[in-house]
């Protein structure tokens, strides 16, 4: 599904990734482990479209994502990829359900089927009783189940999750890891992950293994 080839990125004279090869399968869950430092987070972002590398290619499903200009990559950034952060990233302003629509929305959906689209995900998820709450108003568990939905209003390709357990309790974190696996075996869904959290790497289809900007084990 996306594979890239001999990526690089530095930023001035610091070089964080030295040349990466990865394919990534639909369906797969994959972990990314590594020391700080060791370019975890930056080959995230390069996967995501965040950010883009000094050299080297990224095909995803057969488009050279490189070759795109920046509202193209944007609007292939929304409908194929889904983001989940470690602080969940909520827009603290808005309720739940509002949230959760807000890609649909930039994504051209009408508001009627996002709303809908979003109910249904927040309803998936276990968190329909907290449509109409604000951030603050949310445990640390329920926010992350909002950012789950968010990510997966518009039917991404792939999720990329950057430490997405990094803030939650225990018994939150077993929780959102069993939630990915139910994802994946219901929806095929496809999970890029940064983690720290070995009992993750257990249960991963891959682990990837990053030091000093290379990947030094599958």
């Amino acid at each position: 599904m996306i594979k890239i080839t001999d990526i690089t990125k530095s930023y001035g004279a610091l070089k964080v990734l030295k040349g990466i090869d990865l394919e990534i399968n639909k369906g797969e869950i994959i972990s990314i482990i590594g020391k700080s430092g060791a370019g975890k987070t930056t080959l995230l972002q390069i996967l995501g479209t965040l950010d883009k590398p000094d050299s080297g290619s990224i095909n995803f499903n057969g488009t050279d994502i490189l070759s795109l200009k920046e509202k193209e990559l944007s609007a292939f950034r929304n409908k194929n990829i889904g983001f989940v952060f470690q602080f969940h990233q909520l827009l603290p302003e808005f309720t739940a359900l509002e949230n959760v629509m807000i890609p649909a929305l930039i994504g051209k959906a009408k508001p009627a089927h996002a709303e809908k689209r979003a109910k249904e995900l927040l309803d998936y998820l276990g968190v329909a009783d907290r449509l109409e709450h604000k951030p603050a108003e949310l445990s640390g568990g329920e926010k992350q189940r909002v950012a789950i939905a968010r990510a997966l209003i518009n039917d991404p390709e792939v999720v990329f999750a950057d430490e997405p357990s990094g803030s939650l309790d225990l018994a939150n974190k077993m929780e959102l890891h069993k939630l990915f696996f139910t994802l994946r075996k219901e929806l095929n869904q496809t999970f890029v992950i940064v983690t720290h959290d070995e009992s993750f790497l257990d249960m991963s289809d891959r682990v990837i293994r990053m030091q000093d900007g290379v990947i030094i084990n599958e």
